[in-house]
């Protein structure tokens, strides 16, 4: 019998909707009820890409006498950390305070006043490897809660205690150039000149740590700023984190060389690497960066778009293997026999040693990823056995997508998307990014207010938090500048102007909740940018491009705070703030605001908006319209600008401070 996730919107909660376990999703009803019967909640967070979440729902929430016990001795409640990253934020802090470390699943037991007491990752269904076992941990908290019942309520107020001394922000002199050339030296001592990338593994790719880079070298010229995006793009393009038939990258590597992947396709992360890749074409020229670039948003649009018109958040690492057991990996691994008789003996051979694909194998099981670690001496006959290789490899059985829309990683997209499709001339990659913008707007946005998720048209009960509003409003600003249409240009300042009222600390900080969302023990804030922009950093980048379009003090000035309140981390972890040092470096820049103004029909104006987008200054804000002689825009960036001598013009401008149109840039 279906549990109470059964009308979920999450594909994270429907995959334990059959669970013997009675899963209550997070909400009042729950803590009520874990008070009526006066036990504890046992917290559990995951998300539907997670392979050790379905590693611990196999071997423990799908075992009825698991499910039994648990049943009568805790409330289970199930989160997906995707629709509430503010829950997953309170209680993963308390998950790294209680045990240096963090992760998912994640195990957390809570008082019916949601204070957490215990709290802990995965745990296997038998003792192994120094852990207990998941019933033995059941057991002793049962017997903690029964018989020292004072120690528990003490250890939970004292958990929320330390975390609400743990909150304030970091905050710093402001970001000028000295301090960011700093957080650059101090990358480059971290930074692996063998294989590229920053420290040691696992390897998660440094999207907007590279991104940082790309900017301080527009700046300063320093090749050896630029050797660091170089190397480590170049190596993640060519190791086996990347699809090399199909393009997309995997979430992270678990050697140090980039070679075997976790396999979870994220969308955040090829949104975000998609504009690096093409920010480092933007420098440099590289054919590599390029393809993968445009690779990278074709697998988006392909694999992960929506009959709605957004992006699905996810593909799954596992997939069925060819016994039927679900297994990590299993749709993108070769042998090299299995590449024989795809391809033949000659070319079996020839693109097993192409690929990296050994005897041994490099994966599990004799099998291997596929690296590219040289361009083919023969590009027609790898374009061949490329497209071979993936016509065999869509006949296995394909990994799950978690299909729910989140509005941060949808803005995120949008951004990219937009991008790539003016900088390398693909209209349908500009199509995509403004249905994806269509789809939040109509659906993620009511008024000033955003909502973070939405599945089959269906919008979530989950509010946004602060990342939604950042990103959504700089892929709005993205469309705009794309399209000149003032539709984008109002709804983003309607976000931003409802960013800075609710969620605004009073002393230029942010929270990462609203003022007026669901009251948690902690209301959580974290500077920190990791597998996203923070949301302070997104906040950041948005308000910067709006300041840059109407030339408002207001946001620009809540944008010089919002970097200043992360400041104190970019300085000693710089790392851990690629995308608050990238926003920095926009404002150090100006950031420069170019008004393209000519037919949006013309070809010229299209050669005239590229050259803009081409340059590599930090955070230029460009944006194409008509001309509006003689009439009002309402984008004040296009406001009363003609074309001169009849032809396509551009406006550069800092601060609404103008040099002389020009017909070229």
């Amino acid at each position: 019998m279906a549990n109470r996730l059964a009308s979920a919107t999450s594909p994270y909660l429907l995959q334990h909707a059959e669970n013997p376990v009675d899963w209550w999703e997070w909400g009042p009803e729950a803590f009520a009820e874990a008070r009526r019967r006066d036990t504890p909640v046992l917290l559990s967070v995951g998300y539907a890409a997670c392979h050790w979440c379905h590693v611990m729902a196999h071997e423990s929430f799908e075992d009825v006498e698991t499910a039994n016990y648990l049943n009568a001795h805790f409330v289970p409640v199930k989160v997906d950390r995707e629709e509430r990253p503010d829950v997953d934020a309170v209680y993963m802090s308390a998950t790294q305070a209680m045990t240096g470390h963090g992760g998912w699943p994640m195990t957390c037991l809570l008082t019916p006043d949601r204070e957490p007491f215990f709290c802990g990752t995965y745990f296997p269904d038998s003792p192994r490897q120094g852990m207990p076992s998941f019933r033995q941990v059941l057991e002793a908290l049962t017997d903690a809660w029964i018989a020292r019942r004072d120690e528990v309520d003490r250890v939970g107020a004292e958990v929320v205690e330390r975390l609400h001394r743990a909150t304030a922000p970091m905050s710093g002199a402001a970001l000028g150039a000295g301090e960011l050339d700093a957080a650059g030296a101090r990358l480059a001592t971290q930074f692996d000149a063998r294989a590229g990338g920053f420290g040691s593994a696992p390897k998660f790719p440094p999207s907007m740590v590279l991104e940082f880079l790309l900017r301080t070298h527009a700046r300063t010229g320093s090749s050896a700023t630029l050797a660091m995006v170089d190397a480590t793009c170049a190596a993640m393009a060519r190791g086996g984190i990347y699809d090399q038939l199909a393009g997309g990258f995997a979430r992270y590597s678990v050697d140090g060389d980039w070679v075997v992947p976790h396999f979870e396709k994220m969308l955040y992360d090829n949104a975000l690497l998609t504009r690096v890749y093409l920010h480092w074409w933007r420098s440099t020229g590289n054919r590599l960066a390029a393809r993968i670039a445009q690779q990278s948003a074709d697998f988006c649009v392909r694999e992960l778009r929506t009959a709605e018109g957004g992006f699905a958040s996810a593909l799954d690492a596992d997939s069925l293997d060819a016994s039927g057991h679900s297994v990590e990996g299993a749709h993108y691994a070769w042998s090299p026999g299995e590449l024989r008789e795809v391809l033949g003996d000659d070319d079996g051979r020839w693109a097993a040693g192409l690929l990296g694909v050994t005897e041994q194998g490099t994966f599990e099981h004799g099998r291997s990823t596929l690296q590219l670690r040289r361009d083919p001496d023969e590009p027609a006959r790898w374009e061949r056995v490329r497209r071979a290789l993936l016509t065999e490899r869509e006949r296995r059985p394909r990994p799950a997508r978690d299909d729910k829309v989140v509005a941060a990683w949808n803005g995120l997209m949008i951004s990219a998307l937009a991008e790539v499709g003016v900088l390398l001339e693909r209209p349908d990659l500009l199509d995509a990014a403004v249905e994806a913008g269509k789809l939040l707007s109509s659906l993620h946005l009511g008024g000033d207010v955003l909502w973070r998720t939405s599945r089959n048209g269906r919008r979530g009960d989950s509010a946004g938090v602060l990342d939604d509003y950042g990103c959504v409003a700089a892929g709005f600003l993205a469309l705009l500048g794309a399209t000149g249409e003032p539709v984008w240009l109002a709804h983003a300042e309607a976000l931003l102007d409802r960013a800075l009222d609710a969620f605004g600390d009073g002393n230029g900080g942010f929270f990462d909740t609203a003022a007026d969302a669901e009251t948690l023990v902690l209301r959580p804030r974290d500077a920190s940018d990791n597998a996203s922009p923070s949301g302070v950093s997104a906040l950041a980048d948005a308000l910067v491009a709006l300041s840059a379009v109407t030339g408002s003090a207001r946001h620009r000035e809540a944008a010089e705070a919002a970097v200043a309140s992360a400041a104190g981390l970019a300085a000693q972890a710089p790392r851990f703030a690629g995308w608050t040092l990238a926003v920095a470096e926009a404002l150090v820049a100006g950031p420069e605001e170019i008004a393209i103004v000519g037919q949006l029909d013309d070809p010229r104006t299209g050669g005239l908006h590229r050259a803009a987008l081409r340059r590599a200054r930090a955070g230029t804000m460009v944006v194409v319209g008509e001309p509006s002689e003689g009439a009002s825009s309402p984008v004040p960036l296009l406001r009363d600008r003609g074309m001169v001598d009849d032809a396509p013009t551009a406006y550069v401008c800092r601060a609404f401070v103008c040099e002389r149109p020009t017909h070229v840039l």
